[in-house]
């Protein structure tokens, strides 16, 4: 069971959600060299907050980074990087298309990482619950669907953090229910400050003009 305390220090759950929105909109936008600089950016802050932790569930990724790259390397487009290789040779814009996906994805993890150190569950979850307020005019349950987003963010980070010897075990404990994850939650709900509000109109600003 927690409380939220909404200061000035700690920005509103709400506002921290939308701006790891924000993110997921903005390393699709972003592009060459701006998104390896803003991706260098947001790696040092995460590794300042949370290193540990963002290098276990990046650890647990590497395969799919991995294997997301040769896709990109080998069945994109372009001119071979080994001519005499012939389809054994990975092609130049595969490789540049292969390592900004790969950018991409470590900025949305780190994000990731940085919004849940941040947030207890009881903060994830009335944060998710304020943003889903429209879906009460549709007769949908916000409280069911904000409870079920919040705990499947959880257990993925979760899953991701155990120990495994190889993949067959990894798969049997994904599949087992996570038990730390049960229990009440108490749901406080907190206006939010004219700090909060700058910092969602500045972050809408920002997505709004990158995207004309």
């Amino acid at each position: 069971m927690a409380h939220l305390n909404n200061t000035l220090g700690k920005p509103h759950p709400v506002v921290q959600i939308y701006l790891w929105t924000c993110l997921l909109i903005t390393v699709q936008l972003l592009q060459g060299y701006e998104l390896f600089l803003f991706g260098g950016i947001l790696l040092l802050i995460t590794t300042a907050c949370c290193a540990g932790r963002f290098f276990i569930l990046a650890r647990r990724t590497r395969w799919i980074l991995i294997s997301l790259f040769l896709i990109y390397s080998y069945a994109s487009a372009g001119n071979p990087i080994w001519p005499d290789m012939g389809v054994l040779s990975p092609v130049d814009s595969g490789i540049a298309n292969g390592l900004q996906q790969i950018t991409r994805l470590i900025m949305i993890l780190a994000g990731l990482t940085l919004l849940l150190v941040s947030l207890s569950q009881a903060e994830l979850v009335s944060g998710m619950y304020i943003m889903l307020y429209p879906l009460r005019y549709v007769g949908l349950s916000r409280e069911r669907i904000a409870v079920r987003l919040a705990l499947t963010l959880q257990y993925a980070e979760s899953a991701l953090l155990k120990k495994t010897d190889n993949w067959q075990a990894m798969l049997e404990q994904s599949l087992k229910p996570d038990e730390a994850l049960g229990g009440v939650i108490e749901l406080k709900v907190t206006k939010l400050s004219l700090f909060d509000w700058l910092l969602l109109a500045s972050s809408t600003a920002v997505v709004l003009g990158m995207t004309l």
